[in-house]
């Protein structure tokens, strides 16, 4: 009998003893019969290597002596990991019992499917979904990303209507089930981005080769959100417009190129202003922050970055219309509604 897939679940943890003990319990519970639960330790300066050393001396730890980020954090404990399938989970995610075997199943029967997310639903209301990902991740023609379940700020119930398997643009990082051979060929994250949208800039990157994104809303987990930077923190709110610029640098071809980064810049614009005028500066300072961000990685850091190995496969998941039209002037909320039926 063929043995099954070996499947390396590994959790990035950055001061994160709390969601340790509050949800390894789950993901140890998990019905699969040849797994491994590794951490990887970002020089966390509380409690959460004594923790694991002592609950958990089963885990394998990995141990950095600085914060890398998500992006090199992964990359680097990532070297030292052998396994058929990488799963790249946030350590405040709760977990149902059986989730593996489905995106092992959809992996298995399509060898072209390099990666896949479960159903991301909140761990604080079960019936919704949760902003990170939620049913499965698009991006829309001037970069911006949202999901199955959640566009901007609105986040859905969860009805089943997100329940079909079909290919996306991104799988979300807070769950990520990958193929290794692909991780490497194209080199990881970029580690330039140091946390946030590096998921999807290699979800576009897998996809310009060739290969293809999904969703396996068969598989559900539940996940906190913001467990380190909550939405709408300063930084938070940098590294997501300074990384979405560089990502769109990288990945769109050059004749889309020179007409979709001015029109972003003017949108960003627009969001700034927006923030300063509803009084919040934090907001639009970060943005500043991000457009010179982007300016300075363009015109001295651009060979610190991964950029896309071909630019010839097609692209699932993305939307050829202006979200923030589609949402602010035309007060269309939910995903079905912007996006119709996607089979």
């Amino acid at each position: 009998m063929k043995p099954s897939p070996k499947i390396a679940i590994v959790i990035l943890n950055w001061n994160g003893r709390k969601y340790l003990e509050q949800f390894l319990p789950s993901v140890m519970s998990s019905i699969y019969d040849n797994y491994e639960v590794i951490v990887a330790d970002n020089g966390s300066t509380d409690e959460s290597v004594t923790f694991l050393q002592k609950q958990y001396p089963q885990i394998r730890l990995i141990r950095f002596s600085e914060n890398y980020g998500f992006a090199k954090g992964y990359n680097e404990a990532l070297k030292q990991v052998q396994a058929d399938y990488y799963l790249l989970l946030n350590s405040d995610v709760e977990v149902q019992a059986d989730w593996l075997t489905p995106m092992v199943n959809l992996l298995e029967t399509d060898k072209n499917i390099a990666a896949c997310q479960p159903k991301i639903l909140s761990y604080k209301n079960k019936t919704t979904f949760e902003y990170a990902g939620a049913a499965g991740g698009w991006l829309d023609k001037y970069g911006y990303p949202f999901a199955k379940g959640r566009v901007f700020d609105i986040i859905e119930e969860d009805k089943g209507q997100y329940d079909q398997s079909e290919p996306i643009f991104w799988a979300s990082g807070a769950s990520l089930f990958i193929r290794p051979d692909v991780f490497q060929e194209m080199k990881g994250f970029d580690e330039y981005f140091f946390a946030h949208q590096e998921e999807i800039d290699l979800c576009w990157r897998i996809q310009l080769a060739g290969y293809k994104i999904y969703s396996c809303p068969s598989s559900v987990v539940y996940h906190v959100g913001g467990g380190t930077l909550p939405r709408g923190n300063s930084l938070k709110t940098y590294l997501n417009f300074r990384n979405n610029r560089i990502m769109l640098s990288k990945n769109l071809p050059f004749a889309k190129k020179i007409w979709v980064m001015p029109v972003r810049n003017f949108l960003d614009g627009v969001s700034a202003w927006k923030g300063l005028l509803t009084g919040d500066g934090g907001y639009f300072i970060a943005i500043l922050r991000a457009q010179l961000a982007f300016i300075k990685w363009w015109l001295f850091y651009q060979k610190k970055s991964v950029f896309p190995t071909t630019k010839k496969g097609p692209l699932s998941g993305y939307l050829q219309k202006n979200m923030v039209w589609q949402h602010f002037a035309k007060n269309k909320k939910y995903f079905n509604e912007i996006v119709g039926k996607t089979k």
